[in-house]
């Protein structure tokens, strides 16, 4: 919407001098456009614009049927010369955020154009507004010469009759119409679990057969485990984040665009094109990964901005299509996202009781301060997060050392252990048995990737066979053979990478874990996992006393998690 543009009645009547003075202007302009028969010469814009998301008739307001009525509308017109076409393809009508529209105006303004030639006033705008102020206000005091030929509109032969504002009107309440009616069919296929955007998301591609269905992404997919999996081991997401551009992994965005497809990534920069916390941030909130459809998070109307609505106003279809994870592992990544604490300022990592431990008066959560002692040791300790903002008046300090925690804390899960189970001993089983698992799962994607880089080889030799025997274009060759061997090289990238993953596995063998725990800052991860897993929260009382609310009832409910 122009700024500042005023509300559009059309009762022009009103306002005779303000008339008089744009007559004035309009006729000393056109004076200086006359040729030596003192006939006036205008330099016309032919100005198109189609949207089917106005509802506009695709035979009837076709680019090539307006360019028709307009040029044959020229060749009876002696006065009006042709300067140039504006074409505005695929942009509604309801506002003037057009690239054509605006590359109008800048000729009008620098005196190249005189004259604006439409096919009908809907064309133009939607708008009655701003089309009101445009054709009452802007191109009178231009002095341009407004047509629009099917109703039979023409500013220098006539003022604008009292039907143009209501012309205007009807304009606009078409295209509200056609949009709620859009909005409807598309909130219904929604609601049926039919996907509807342009673009699948990370790890699927759209059914070839059926595009409102998403299948998986077989190169995709298995990346999207490794991120999901990388998380519930103790990675957090900025790591994850600089592992997978070390790895040399293409990022959602360069991965679409390798695959041929015309994607735009609004936020990213130029000096931004991989891997960053926030696509890793978005990957592990998207619960689509679990076969559920989840559209609708984002509305727009008419002269608005597309907003994003609340979660509970979100559609969401469960098991539409094949999840890439368990809802399990959803469920736990979720849980580990909601607990997560925010990072310690400097160059220190988050504690391993971040998200859990909590003031035993306030019952607001504690917050972890370190400090360097003369001898370059790094010491912490926790404190009501209430006490540091506001002070001693809403909370007192409930001071507790980091260390003299995790003692207290190890301390008590041996004891409801009954001495059955050792604590580093858990650590270390966890996390052989998931090393085992993610070997076996790496050798089963190595195993599906030969065979799909086998497969597109054999079609790429296929495309050039059916070339040879005249089956294919030329065009056609070219068009299969740069998709397949674009494809090949993404699998041959994603195979090295496998390979290198199995010689790790091959020299570290089932000892990996256990050479793992013995890295301090892995050890901490893996702690910080457990702790997650068996406590709900822990709260700390002034005499530095803990009262830990555990995630079980009994000890016989961990034996599982503990063998």
């Amino acid at each position: 919407m122009i700024e500042n543009s005023p509300a559009y009645l059309g009762n022009i009547s009103k306002e005779p001098d303000i008339l008089r003075r744009e007559g004035a202007f309009r006729q000393e302009h056109l004076d200086s456009h006359r040729n030596s028969n003192g006939i006036p010469e205008y330099s016309a814009a032919l100005y198109i614009r189609l949207s089917r998301e106005d509802g506009d008739k695709e035979e009837s307001d076709s680019v090539v049927n307006q360019k028709k009525i307009l040029t044959g509308y020229l060749k009876d017109q002696p006065d009006i010369s042709f300067y140039d076409l504006y074409v505005d393809d695929g942009y509604t009508g309801t506002n003037f955020e057009r690239p054509g529209f605006k590359r109008m105006l800048e000729d009008i303004q620098t005196g190249l154009v005189n004259c604006v030639v439409v096919k009908d006033l809907s064309r133009f705008g939607r708008d009655y507004i701003d089309s009101g102020y445009y054709l009452e206000r802007v191109f009178p005091k231009q002095g341009v010469r407004f047509v629009s030929v099917s109703d039979g509109i023409d500013s220098l032969r006539q003022s604008y009759d009292m039907l143009l504002p209501i012309k205007n009107i009807f304009n606009e309440q078409y295209a509200r119409d056609i949009s709620r009616k859009i909005r409807a069919t598309m909130r219904a296929k929604q609601r049926a679990g039919e996907f509807i955007g342009a673009f699948a998301c990370y790890g699927y591609r759209k059914d070839p057969r059926n595009r409102n269905h998403l299948l998986i992404d077989e190169y995709a997919a298995p990346i999207v485990r490794k991120i999901f999996a990388l998380f519930l081991n103790g990675k957090s997401k900025q790591e994850i984040a600089e592992l997978l551009n070390k790895e040399g992994i293409l990022c959602p965005s360069e991965y679409k665009r390798q695959c041929g497809q015309n994607y735009r990534n609004g936020i990213k920069t130029e000096s931004s094109s991989g891997w960053t916390y926030a696509t890793v941030h978005c990957m592990l909130k998207n619960e689509v990964y679990t076969g559920a459809m989840v559209q609708g998070k984002k509305v727009q109307n008419m002269r608005s901005r597309q907003r994003t609505i609340n979660r509970k106003d979100w559609i969401i279809v469960p098991d539409m299509h094949e999840a890439v994870i368990s809802k399990e592992t959803w469920e736990r990544t979720q849980k580990l996202l909601q607990q997560n604490g925010r990072t310690a300022a400097g160059k220190y990592e988050k504690g391993i009781f971040s998200g859990l431990i909590f003031c035993g008066k306030c019952k607001n959560t504690m917050v972890q301060n370190r400090w360097k002692r003369s001898d370059g040791s790094v010491v912490s300790c926790y404190y009501c997060g209430t006490y540091k903002r506001k002070g001693k008046n809403f909370c007192s300090p409930h001071a507790l050392p980091t260390e003299l925690l995790e003692s207290l804390v190890k301390e008590d899960l041996q004891k409801i252990l009954l001495s059955k189970y050792d604590l580093n001993s858990m650590y270390q089983k966890v996390q052989a048995q998931r090393s085992k698992e993610e070997k076996n799962k790496m050798l089963q994607e190595l195993v599906k990737n030969n065979n799909l880089l086998l497969k597109v080889r054999n079609l790429k030799k296929q495309s050039y066979e059916d070339y040879r025997e005249g089956i294919l274009t030329r065009e056609e060759f070219l068009f299969y053979s740069e998709d397949y061997s674009r494809k090949e090289q993404l699998y041959l990238k994603r195979a090295e990478e496998l390979k290198n993953m199995e010689n790790y596995y091959k020299k570290a063998g089932e000892s990996a874990g256990d050479k793992e725990f013995q890295d301090p800052k892995r050890k901490k991860y893996i702690c910080k996992q457990i702790f997650m897993e068996l406590i709900d929260r822990i709260e700390v009382r002034e005499d530095q006393r803990l009262e830990i609310h555990y995630r079980f009832s009994k000890p016989d409910n961990i034996k599982k998690f503990a063998e």
